[in-house]
């Protein structure tokens, strides 16, 4: 799996960071897991979200090919994307993305996981994610709960 170990998941959201300087988008929530990947992706101001994604997975692909050793395709198949039409599927997207990684049995509590949005809101770190808005934090108070250290 391409995204198995902590190095190639940091490796991944690396490259997101640099996408985001170079594109226009909001991440609402996500999660990297071994072998996929889920992102709640706004682009904004005019910006494809196929170009954010292209960009995004074939710069880590040149990346894990050059540390990996590899050549040739990285990414079994295309990204797959719909829309998110309202309130309700966003909410049911949003947790899922959450909850993906007990589902897979990588954790027993969501909050164990540290390749995803709430992960990144609990510590307070921006990078990846903007500033939630206070709807979503209403809906999702986990999200907004610092980490008590």
């Amino acid at each position: 799996m391409i995204l198995d170990n902590g190095p190639m998941k940091e490796l991944f959201l690396s490259v997101v960071k640099r996408a985001k300087i170079k594109y226009d988008f909001r991440i609402e929530n996500f999660c990297i897991m071994g072998n996929h990947f889920h992102f709640i992706i706004q682009p904004r101001n005019g910006e494809s979200l196929s170009a954010i994604m292209q960009w995004i997975m074939s710069v880590f692909a040149m990346s894990y090919n050059r540390i990996s050793g590899f050549t040739g395709h990285v990414w079994g198949c295309r990204f797959f994307s719909r829309i998110i039409a309202g309130l309700r599927q966003f909410m049911q997207v949003f947790e899922y993305i959450d909850d993906n990684p007990v589902e897979a049995s990588q954790v027993a509590d969501r909050r164990q996981w540290r390749y995803g949005g709430l992960a990144h809101d609990r510590a307070g770190c921006r990078e990846l994610l903007d500033e939630m808005p206070e709807w979503v934090r209403l809906l999702f108070p986990e999200h907004a709960l610092p980490v008590l250290c």
